[in-house]
Order: structure tokens, then C-alpha cells, then sequence
């Protein structure tokens, strides 16, 4: 199950125009302003993966009232040691109605879900959909910052990101890479892994060949279109199921690999610059040894 959702949410990455929308459940869009005076939220909920990340790097902890289950798991959240001793939701209506929230981080989608059964609740609620760059990061993190009521908290996080982004180089010609998944699925531009590869210097696979965001390709085409590298989950290194013992079929053991841990990418978050740090290391250790 945790890979059908996985899979939905890879999909859901790659699909989504990234933004951020604060929205009370029976209204319009507003602009979500705060004054010095503004009390901040004393009980936080999160609905999505997402948004706990950004929960866990800017509130504090007594503020955090509900984290969704998948965050204390190491494979699906690169904030998962952060959530331990946190409260897990199980995504029931009534467990929200039972803590009170004075805030709901979430996702659009979840409109028809949990938010559906919650529209006649007045509860002060904000979108955070999936980044799809570094600029769409700090955008978030500047409007989730100031709706947990640590603005400061968000500039810092983003002077930090900044600096270790900076300290990163940038190959000029560090070759063509394909970010190649489980069932043979293909990241292609648009993406937060496209931004990701464009940050290193490498080119995107899928915009060269013309592939849309998230697409299939047969080993035989990759064969033809024969990249540098591949960018994998580290967890599809060894075999789990049918969908990655496709990715150590013979005809592609002489490719180089990057592997990089699924949580880094699936969503943004400071967990970016993390994942561009170890593309840059494996690609300046891959050049030395050529």
C-alpha cells in the first residue's frame, strides 16, 4: 500500500503547479496577513505529507497538535527522526474535531475529503501544494513561516539554504541524466528533480527526447537514448518487487548511478538542498574517477 501511494504522490509531483492558497473552508481566497499583534497558533494540524515537513522546520513543537502517520517513517519523510513523539492522525474528520484546531495545513485535494466533512467548521486553513523549484520552496516557506507565527524562523531557514546552495558548484558539462524510476517511470521537466539536476549541471533526459512531466520509458528506448546517469531511489538499489527488478536488468549496468533517498525529493523543503548537495558530491566523485 505504502508504494500505491508513494506512486500517486510521485505523480501528484509531477503534475502540480506549485502554490500556496489560505483559504477558510465556506469562503474566498484571502491574503493571509499578520500583525505583531496576531496571536500565533497554539494548535497546528497537518494533512499532508508535505506540510509536516515545513511544520517540523518552522513551528514549535507545543504548537504541532497532529502530524498525518506517514511522518515518522524514514522513507517517505526526510523530517521523520524531528515527528517521533509527536501525535500521528489517523485522517478521521472526528480527531480533528476533537483537537480544535486553529489551523489546518493541507492540500487542495483533501477539499473533498476531510476537508469536505470539516466545511461547516470555521477553521482558519492553508493550502500547501507541491513545489516544483527552489523559488516555489521559498515561497513556501516564507508564507508558512508567517502563518505559524515565526516569520524570522522562515527567513533564517532560507538564508541557510541560500548559503549552502551557494557553496554548491554548478558543472558546466556534467552530462545528460535520467531520473528513472520503478515500472520504468521517467521525472521529466517542470519537476522539482528537473530543477534539482538543472541546479548540478545536469540535463534532464526527458526534455531532450521530448517526454512530459511524468512519463513511461521501455528499457530498449533508454538504451537508445543512452544517458550518462540515472538518478534512483536509494531504496530501489535492491530488489523489493516486480517494479524495481526492472531497474538491475542487465542493459543497464554500465550507467552510472545516483541514488538518492525518495524522501528528499518527493517533496520540497529544506530536504532540497540536501538531495543537490549529494548529486554535486556523487557527480564531482564520478568525474574523478573517469
Amino acid at each position: 500500500m505504502k508504494r500505491l501511494w508513494l506512486t500517486g504522490l510521485l505523480l501528484g509531483a509531477a503534475l502540480c503547479v506549485a502554490g500556496i492558497a489560505i483559504e477558510w473552508p465556506a469562503g474566498k481566497p484571502v491574503a493571509f496577513a499578520a500583525s505583531p499583534s496576531t496571536k500565533a497558533p497554539q494548535r497546528i494540524v497537518s494533512l499532508n505529507l508535505c506540510a509536516d515537513q515545513y511544520l517540523l522546520a518552522l513551528a514549535d513543537r507545543d504548537q504541532i497538535a497532529g502530524l498525518t502517520r506517514n511522518a515518522i517513517d524514514p522513507d517517505m519523510s526526510a523530517a521523520a527522526e524531528q515527528a517521533k513523539g509527536l501525535r500521528l492522525l489517523k485522517g478521521s474528520a472526528e480527531e480533528i474535531l476533537a483537537i480544535n484546531p486553529d489551523l489546518i495545513l493541507g492540500m487542495p485535494a483533501r477539499r473533498g475529503g476531510v476537508m469536505a466533512a470539516l466545511s461547516g467548521e470555521h477553521y482558519r486553513s492553508l493550502d500547501v501544494t507541491l513545489a516544483n523549484s527552489y523559488p516555489d520552496i521559498v515561497a513556501q516557506v516564507r508564507v508558512i513561516a508567517q502563518a505559524v507565527g515565526h516569520p524570522e524562523r522562515g527567513e533564517a531557514l532560507i538564508a541557510r539554504m541560500d548559503r549552502d546552495l551557494a557553496a554548491i558548484p554548478r558543472r558546466q558539462d556534467a552530462g545528460v541524466a535520467a531520473y528513472y524510476q520503478r515500472r520504468g517511470y521517467l521525472t521529466g521537466t517542470g519537476t522539482l528533480v528537473d530543477d534539482l539536476m538543472t541546479r548540478v549541471g545536469l540535463v534532464n533526459l526527458a526534455g531532450r527526447i521530448g517526454k512530459p512531466a511524468l512519463s513511461q520509458l521501455s528499457l530498449e528506448e533508454l538504451m537508445v537514448a543512452q544517458p550518462d546517469y540515472l538518478i534512483v531511489e536509494s531504496a530501489a538499489e535492491r530488489v523489493m518487487d516486480q517494479g524495481t527488478e526492472m531497474l538491475h536488468h542487465p542493459m543497464l549496468r554500465d550507467i552510472k548511478r545516483l541514488p538518492l533517498p525518495q524522501a528528499w525529493t518527493v517533496c520540497g523543503g529544506p530536504a532540497y538542498v540536501r538531495a543537490a548537495q549529494s548529486l554535486a558530491d556523487q557527480l564531482r566523485a564520478a568525474h574523478v574517477q573517469r
